[in-house]
């Protein structure tokens, strides 16, 4: 068993002071010569001489307090590190700078080791990382290793072959090669400080904190704890030193005390006091001193006594005894030296004390009775009842009945108990009744008679005014905090709370008398710690308010606690660590729940706890609670804080940059960010240095966001834009307005940090900066150009007309939350051809990128019903057809700027009534209205709709379609609406290879004979094809049974399948189709007066045709060659191939070897030809088959179809001769499949 630490008279006056420093002495170390030792105090590192006591030389180089010093074995290198994270190497013969300040940690170094062959450096500190450095390279070795708590030191063993890790949890145990983790050990009930290892390395011993300040002592081989923990410090255990023959140890603690033990019996053999807490503790070389420094400002030297390296002879003890006697003691006769062992605690010695001088006299009933009380400490009860049996049987006493009442109790005989106190009262005068009243009390408390304890004090005070209410209350104390503390330990923690401040309350501390001196037979009797009582109360009262997550009653417990404390006790409480942590950790949780007023509270406390040693990790959470919340002042003030506590880091300045941004204090925020990326730039760490890479600086960003601008506005936005509060600004002012914007410059201060999301965010401000409305309308007789504005404040000029108009424009705009407005009456330079001609070509674009466009219906009056739009002239001009269909939200607006049918849905498109009123005047449907797309619907659909258009400019009817057909075209004014229209269609054409645009009947273009003259030609739709009937399907796909007939179709639909697709280029129309050469023209008599004139027309393989033309055919019997050739022709297109539904399944390879037969089956109707079909639309399944594709085929080529009659011209050339009809052409009853496989390419003019 571990022995305690005796009842030993400190030293308080070294033998040798090394005196000088400037402040506290945080590390202390001697160098192997024995002839040099350093010492650091503040941010100065002092090598001193040992023999002369004078400093050889201070190091400077550090910028904060140095808190760790470490020395390698061979004494060539020392290191250092302090409160900033960072590390320096000094020459260890000259104490020269080795390495520059390296930041090997972003906060406090604590600890550091050299391993035994000084490759190896070892720091850490406050988190949970050891990283083990290269004093060759000074990089890191290896991944660091995990703690999973706070690292308070670190040392190699002897060998280096493990590392000792002591954390504010337990010890780890490391292998430093592999970095396995070797053994965990629970060690301290609360934080472990300080380890040291035996030379030979098979102990290592570990120090702990105020709340278990033991030294404990464990096997290296089994990791199990040897012997009992020594005790005798009564404060923290700040540092520990093995002498180099691991002999003796030295513990140094915030107690003042340096103590001295000897490994052999684990024996307290000297006590050094200094003056004030003791923090670094080592030996001399040669192991004759101990020299110690701490918050005195100076290291005492202290010479070891001869009687710590051998053991006394037990003999020797005898002489003890003829110095005990009786101390003072109201009731108890206990002698001094067990007295003095057991107030620290050490019964042990106080029990061999005893019974050594019980076996040189038996018959002295005192010192059974001491030793009985002295084993009750022990909660042995059985010993201690036979000893107090055995005291009275020799002598009856006060004290003798006492001891047998605590010992009945114990062993919870409580009517016994009661009876042998009833005794100890025959041997009481005044003066100790209410002690041993007391004494009662507390007994039956110890037997777990909490209430009635309670209650007799209380009885006792109240009833009794002779009592002694001063030890009443303290008593009452006492058993509260024993309340409290079993309260806490049931997860009870309001209950505790409730105790505590009972405690507090019960008056045991009015008094300034020192109660823990006045009362110290409890403290004998039963190890109550009365000196500190009030202090416990409080911070017991303190960590059951947190643990019951009332935090703010517990900081300001905490508060009240430090304002009534003096300044030992204030520097001694550990509450304010825990208490921030669990004010961080609760912050932490608030955080992580979006609870942001919580964690801001709750992160005050923590910072209010600390105030004057306040961290910037402290107020960097706070200030992040801060932003999410959106308290951006307060935010900045944390994060300026943060700037100062730390000045070299970046994270202050990246904070204040979040804060100015977010009070849109952009100008300020984009200067923080600046000043970040110079931290960044110029920090020693290469991990930080690396996190420059995801920033950009302020130019570079204004250049991506100008760039992008740049790129959206040409893209999707009008050259001229309206301010809409009144002046035109053309590309360069509106970029120029952009920057000088609010939003231009939130934009460049956030581009510059967010590199995920630098091009969505950027889009997505230019987008909104840049929202445009456009103007739909008819033009007046008078409208402002863009020289009647230009340089000039729209608001200001005169109200009329067209103006008017602009003005109210602006103000509907403006009002409805927009900047930017576009009129074409006066946003568009007429003069300059080349701006004409791209905003002819981007208005439809304009128009479908806008956020709104506005439709002013000029001559629609106020509070019109449903069918005024319909009316409006609006409705007939050519360019509101894109106008309308291009955009995705219109309103209409009525003559006094109100909404049509005072409709405030957000847009009028999603209106059904204004929707199918429109449907109804224009002839589009409902769903072309609400989404139109260009790539959707055939082009002649969509020339029907404008069809009856009309337009100033007689161009225009073919311009204001560019945009619908998407395409893209110069502009000529000047060139007629012929060759206009003309050179649409072709681009339609050559584009799409929709040839929709071809069928119209009426007058041919110049520009091309198959297209119109007007595009009013296409008003009309052609009339739906009749489509043959299952019958005649049927034999169509029967008479290919034959083989021969099969190849030929297949090859048909292999040649229509292979044929290019139409060109239109040069006013030349290329146009694929089935050719059948015409035979025969006959006109027919009696057409001398009309403008029209008929011909019958016979063509091979078709039926005869009935054609009415303004043109002149020259008649020509069968048996004469027609001069013009003339061909009728098919047009190919998809349909022909891939039609939607016509054949049912049908296999060509079924019944391969019937009858072979050429007949196709009857012939579809015509105007000349009649023969059954079936009704428009009407049509057969499809086959699945390859095969069923050409059955399809044929029986498409046997409907009805729209055919062309073309007239050769020069060589290969051809002209279409337009009809007064469509021309309907059908294939003959019994045709061949012969007779349509001229299939050929035409050139038409």
């Amino acid at each position: 068993m571990a022995e305690a630490a005796q009842s030993i008279i400190p030293t308080t006056a070294p033998n040798r002071s090394f005196e000088g420093h400037e402040s506290v002495i945080n590390a202390v170390a001697v160098l192997p010569d024995g002839r040099r030792m350093v010492t650091s105090s503040g941010d100065t590192f002092y090598l001193w001489d040992l023999k002369d006591g004078v400093v050889m030389k201070k190091m400077v180089g550090h910028r904060s307090s140095v808190l760790a010093v470490a020395v390698s074995n061979d004494g060539q290198l020392i290191a250092s590190g302090d409160a900033n994270g960072e590390l320096i190497a000094w020459q260890g013969d000259t104490g020269e700078l080795s390495t520059p300040s390296l930041k090997v940690r972003s906060n406090r170094i604590t600890t550091l080791d050299f391993s035994p062959d000084r490759d190896a450096l070892l720091a850490s500190g406050y988190d949970w990382m050891v990283k083990l450095w290269s004093t060759n390279t000074w990089q890191v070795q290896g991944n660091p290793m995990n703690c999973g708590a706070d690292v308070n030191c670190v040392r190699f063993s002897p060998s280096g072959e493990l590392l000792a890790v002591a954390t504010s949890k337990d010890i780890h145990i490391w292998d430093p090669r592999t970095r396995d983790s070797v053994a965990i050990i629970k060690a301290a009930s609360d934080k472990n400080i300080s380890l040291a290892w035996t030379p030979d390395g098979t102990r290592l011993l570990s120090a702990g904190s105020y709340s278990d300040r033991t030294i404990r002592e464990w096997n290296a081989s089994t990791w199990k704890q040897v012997g009992e923990p020594w005790r005798g410090h009564t404060d923290q255990i700040n540092a520990l030193a093995v002498n180099a023959s691991g002999t003796l140890l030295a513990s140094a603690s915030s107690d003042n005390h340096v103590r001295l033990w000897r490994l052999s019996d684990r024996r307290n053999v000297a006590v050094f006091e200094h003056s004030q807490p003791a923090r670094c503790v080592t030996f001399s070389a040669d192991g004759k001193y101990i020299l110690s420094g701490g918050v005195d400002q100076k290291v005492s030297g202290w010479a070891i006594p001869k009687a710590a390296f051998s053991e006394d002879d037990p003999e020797d003890h005898a002489s003890e005894y003829a110095l005990l006697e009786d101390a003072t003691s109201k009731i108890l006769p206990i002698y001094t030296m067990v007295r003095n062992a057991c107030i620290i605690g050490d019964l042990p010695t106080a029990e061999e004390l005893l019974t050594r001088h019980i076996e040189a006299d038996g018959n002295n009933h005192k010192s059974y009775v001491n030793r009985s009380l002295v084993v009750a400490r022990k909660c042995d009860w059985d010993y201690a009842l036979s000893d107090a049996a055995k005291s009275v049987s020799i002598q009856p006493s006060l004290a003798g009945y006492i001891s047998q009442g605590i010992a009945l109790c114990g062993k919870k005989l409580l009517q016994d108990a009661m009876n042998a106190f009833d005794l100890a009262f025959m041997f009481t005068d005044g003066d100790s009744e209410t002690i041993l009243l007391l004494l009662l009390a507390i007994t039956l408390f110890n037997a777990n008679q909490h209430e009635d304890a309670i209650l007799r004090i209380q009885q006792l005070a109240t009833a009794c005014p002779a009592a002694d209410t001063l030890a009443c209350c303290v008593v009452e104390a006492y058993l509260h905090v024993q309340l409290g503390n079993n309260a806490l330990d049931e997860l009870r923690h309001n209950k505790a709370v409730d105790h505590f401040t009972a405690a507090i309350n019960s008056g045991a501390f009015s008094s300034e008398q020192a109660i823990h001196s006045k009362y110290e037979d409890f403290v004998v009797l039963f190890g109550w710690d009365l000196k500190s009582l009030w202090e416990t109360a409080n911070k017991k009262r303190c960590h059951a308010l947190l643990r019951a997550g009332r935090l703010t009653e517990a900081h300001g417990a905490y508060r009240y606690m430090m304002d009534m404390s003096d300044e030992a006790t204030t520097a001694s409480c550990p509450f304010e660590q825990d208490c921030n942590a669990l004010f961080t950790s609760s912050g932490d949780a608030a955080l992580a729940a979006m609870d942001y007023d919580k964690a801001i509270e709750l992160y005050s406390s923590a910072i209010d706890l600390n105030s004057s040693n306040s961290t910037d990790t402290m107020f960097e959470k706070r200030c992040r609670a801060r932003l999410d919340k959106m308290l951006w002042e307060d935010a900045l003030l944390d994060a300026q804080k943060i700037a100062e506590l730390n000045p070299l880091s970046y994270l202050g300045h990246q904070l204040k940059h979040e804060a100015l941004h977010g009070a849109r204090r952009y100008d300020e925020a984009i200067a923080a960010f600046e000043f970040m990326l110079s931290k960044l730039n110029d920090s020693p760490d290469p991990q930080i240095r690396e996190l420059r890479q995801q920033y950009i600086t302020p130019p570079e960003a204004a250049m991506i966001i100008q760039e992008f601008t740049r790129a959206q506005l040409e893209n999707s936005t009008p050259y001229r834009l309206l301010n809409t509060t009144g002046h035109v600004c053309d590309r360069v002012a509106q970029i120029n307005t952009f920057k000088l914007s609010t939003e231009y410059k939130e934009l460049l201060s956030s581009t510059m940090k967010h590199a995920d999301m630098r091009m969505e965010r950027i889009e997505k401000a230019v987008k909104m900066y840049f929202r445009c409305v456009m103007l739909s309308h008819r033009w007046e007789e008078i409208e402002p150009l863009l020289r009647d504005i230009q340089d000039k404040d729209i608001s200001e000029l005169d109200h009329v007309g067209g103006i008017a108009k602009l003005q109210s424009f602006c103000r509907t705009a403006r009002d409805a939350g927009f900047r930017w407005a576009w009129v074409d009456t006066c946003c568009i330079d007429q003069n300059n051809i080349f701006e004409v001609q791209q905003s002819v070509n981007s208005m439809f674009t304009w128009y479908r990128h806008a956020a709104l466009t506005i439709v002013y219906l000029s001559d629609v009056p106020p509070s019109s019903k449903s069918g005024a739009l319909a009316k409006s002239v609006w409705n007939t001009r050519g360019w509101t057809v894109q106008e309308f269909l291009a955009p995705e939200v219109v309103l209409f607006y009525q003559q006094d700027w109100t909404l049509y049918l005072d409709d405030r849905s957000p847009n009028h498109k999603k209106s059904a009534t204004i929707i199918q009123e429109l449907a109804d005047v224009t002839g589009i449907d409902s769903q072309s209205l609400v989404a139109f797309r260009p790539d959707e619907g055939s082009a002649r659909e969509k020339l029907q709709w404008v069809s009856m258009r009309v337009t100033t400019l007689q161009e225009d009817i073919a311009y204001s379609l560019f945009g619908i057909f998407r395409v893209n075209l110069p502009v000529i004014y000047g060139e007629k609406k012929q060759n206009a229209l003309g050179r649409l269609l072709q681009e339609v054409v050559a584009q799409s290879g929709d040839i929709t645009c071809l069928n119209w009947v009426g007058k041919p273009s110049e520009f091309n004979s198959c297209l119109p003259a007007n595009i009013t030609l296409y008003k009309t739709l052609p009339s739906p094809l009749s489509s043959s009937s299952e019958d005649v399907m049927e034999t169509s796909v029967l008479s290919l049974r034959d083989a021969g007939a099969v190849e030929l179709a297949s090859t048909l639909y292999t040649t229509l399948d292979q044929l290019p697709t139409p060109r239109f280029a040069n006013r030349r129309l290329h146009l694929p189709c089935i050719v059948f050469a015409v035979t025969e023209v006959t006109p027919r008599p009696g057409q001398e007066d009309n403008p029209f004139f008929a011909y019958e027309v016979k063509a091979d393989g078709l039926c005869d045709l009935l054609i009415t033309t303004e043109d002149k055919l020259i008649p020509s019997p069968r048996e004469m060659p027609i001069r013009p050739k003339l061909l009728l022709v098919r047009p190919r297109d998809r349909d022909l191939l891939e039609p939607d539904g016509c054949a049912e399944q049908f296999n060509l390879a079924d019944d391969a070897q019937s009858t072979i037969t050429e007949d196709y089956g009857t012939a579809p109707s015509s105007p000349l030809c009649d023969s059954p079909g079936m009704r428009p639309g009407e049509n057969a399944p499809i086959d699945s088959e390859p095969d069923s594709r050409v059955s399809q085929m044929i029986i498409r080529l046997r409907q009805p179809f729209s055919a062309f009659l073309l007239a050769q011209q020069r060589g290969v050339e051809y002209k279409r001769i337009a009809s007064e009809q469509n021309i309907i052409a059908r294939v003959k009853d019994g045709a061949s499949i012969r007779d349509v496989t001229d299939v050929r390419t035409l050139e038409i003019v």
